[in-house]
C-alpha cells in the first residue's frame, strides 16, 4: 500500500499546465484555477451563480509553481494543494478584503518510486474535498477538506487507481478505474462502508474505464477497447440497467480525439435523451460536440475564444455554460443551447427506465454490486458485467 505520513495542521514536479482549464464545483456555483500575471501565477476564484460572472484573485505571499492543484468548495473558499518534494501541504483560501486568508489543513509525506497524490473531483454538496494516494501495488482515499481534523485515510484499494467519478448525490459512492493483474476495471468505493466492489467489467482481458456519470438519469459514459482490442472507444450504458454497453459508430470521429466533459442533468429516466458536450481536438484546432444516446449523429460547434479548455456544465433546461478568459473579458461564460433533435425511443427502453429506477440516485450501498443482480428493494449500482456484454452494440 501506499506509504504516508499525515502532520496535523499547525494552529491559527509536475508537467500538467494550468492553463488547460478550469475546476468547477459539482452545482457549477464557483470555479477555480491557477492564472498568471508576468511569470507568476496564482489562485482565483469565479463566482458563476450571479447575475454576472466575476473572479477575485487569491494571491499568496509567494507565486505558486504550475503543477498546483486547486478545488472549489460550495461556500466559496478555495483547496490547494501544493508539493513540496514527498510532502503535499493543503489549505483553504478565502478573499479577506485587500488580501487572501489561508487556513491551513495539514499536510501528508508521500515517499516511495513512483508514489502520487490527486486531488478527485469536487464532491457533491461542495462540503468535503478528497484526494488519491497511488504506490506500486495499492492506493487509498482520502479526505482533505470537510473533516473534524487533517487529512484523514477513509479506504485502500489494492491496485493502482485513477480517474474518479461520483455516482450519487451524497457523495458516498464513488468510481475509480483500477489496474490490477494487467487490466483497468472500474470499481465502486463505498466511502461510508469503507468497501470496495466491481462496477464495469466488460470482458476478462479488456481495459474499461469509467469517464462520466449523471445520477439523475444513470447514463454512463465508457471507455474501453472491448469491442476493438489495442484501440479505445467511447461507448455508453445505463447504471443498474440490464441492457449491454453500447459503442455507437457515431463517436468514432476519424484523426480526433473526443472526451466528455459534461452530462446534462434533470433527465430522471431518461438516459437515451440526456445532451453530452465533447471536447474535440484534431487536426484544425479544439471545439465542442454535442451528442444524444438517441442520435446518430454528433453536432459539431465552435467553442468560445478563450475557452478554459475542456471545462463547462449543462444546466437542466439544455444550455451548455463554457467558462472562457480573453484580455477584454478576464471572466466569461459562454452559452450554448443543445440543438433541438429527435429523439428515437431505444430498443427496450421501457426495460431501461424500469432499471435505472432500480439502481440509480437511491443507491443507498454498493457493497453488494458484485453479487447478483439489482433488487428494487435495495436500490444499488450493479456491476455492467452482469448484463448481456457479450452482445456488444456497436452502432
Amino acid at each position: 500500500m501506499t506509504a504516508c505520513a499525515v502532520e496535523s495542521p499547525s494552529v491559527g514536479t509536475d508537467d500538467r499546465s494550468p492553463e488547460r482549464g478550469c475546476v468547477l464545483t459539482a452545482d457549477g456555483a464557483y470555479a477555480a484555477r491557477l492564472t498568471r500575471d508576468g511569470d507568476s501565477w496564482f489562485p482565483e476564484r469565479w463566482t458563476l451563480d450571479g447575475p454576472e460572472p466575476y473572479a477575485v484573485p487569491l494571491p499568496g505571499n509567494q507565486p505558486e509553481e504550475p503543477g498546483t492543484e486547486l478545488q472549489p468548495l460550495g461556500d466559496g473558499r478555495v483547496l490547494i494543494h501544493r508539493r513540496a518534494g514527498v510532502r503535499h501541504l493543503f489549505a483553504l483560501l478565502y478573499p479577506t478584503g485587500p488580501g487572501t486568508g489561508e487556513l491551513p489543513l495539514g499536510a501528508m509525506e508521500c515517499a516511495g518510486p513512483g508514489v502520487r497524490l490527486d486531488l478527485l473531483p469536487p464532491a457533491p454538496g461542495g462540503a468535503r474535498a478528497y484526494a488519491v494516494t497511488v504506490g506500486a501495488r495499492g492506493s487509498a482515499v482520502w479526505q482533505v477538506a470537510g473533516g473534524p481534523g487533517g487529512p484523514e485515510r477513509l479506504v485502500e484499494v489494492p491496485g493502482r487507481c485513477s480517474g474518479g467519478v461520483w455516482l450519487d448525490r451524497t457523495g458516498r459512492l464513488l468510481a475509480l478505474d483500477r489496474e490490477l493483474e494487467g487490466c483497468v476495471k472500474t470499481v465502486v468505493v463505498d466511502l461510508e462502508l469503507g468497501r470496495v466492489t466491481p462496477l464495469l467489467q466488460i470482458t476478462p482481458g479488456s481495459d474499461d474505464r469509467l469517464l462520466m456519470a449523471d445520477p439523475d438519469s444513470g447514463l454512463l459514459l465508457i471507455s474501453s477497447d472491448a469491442p476493438s482490442p489495442g484501440q479505445e472507444r467511447l461507448g455508453w450504458g445505463v447504471l443498474g440497467s440490464t441492457l449491454p454497453v453500447r459503442f455507437p459508430t457515431s463517436l468514432r470521429l476519424p484523426e480526433c480525439t473526443a472526451v466528455p466533459f459534461a452530462i446534462q442533468p434533470g433527465r430522471m429516466l431518461e438516459p437515451e435523451s440526456c445532451a453530452v458536450a465533447l471536447r474535440i481536438e484534431g487536426p484544425v484546432g479544439t471545439w465542442v460536440g454535442i451528442w444524444r444516446p438517441a442520435e446518430r449523429r454528433v453536432r459539431h460547434l465552435a467553442a468560445p475564444k478563450g475557452w478554459l479548455t475542456g471545462s463547462g456544465l449543462w444546466t437542466p433546461e439544455g444550455v451548455l455554460r463554457l467558462p472562457y478568459a480573453t484580455r477584454e473579458t478576464p471572466c466569461g461564460v459562454a452559452e450554448l443551447r443543445a440543438p433541438a433533435g429527435e429523439p428515437r425511443p431505444h430498443p427496450g427502453g421501457a426495460e431501461a427506465a424500469a432499471a435505472t429506477a432500480a439502481g440509480t440516485p437511491a443507491a443507498k450501498s454498493a457493497g453488494a454490486a458484485g453479487q447478483g443482480s439489482a433488487e428494487p428493494a435495495a436500490p444499488r449500482p450493479v456491476p455492467l458485467a452482469q448484463a448481456p456484454l457479450g452482445r456488444l452494440v456497436t452502432n
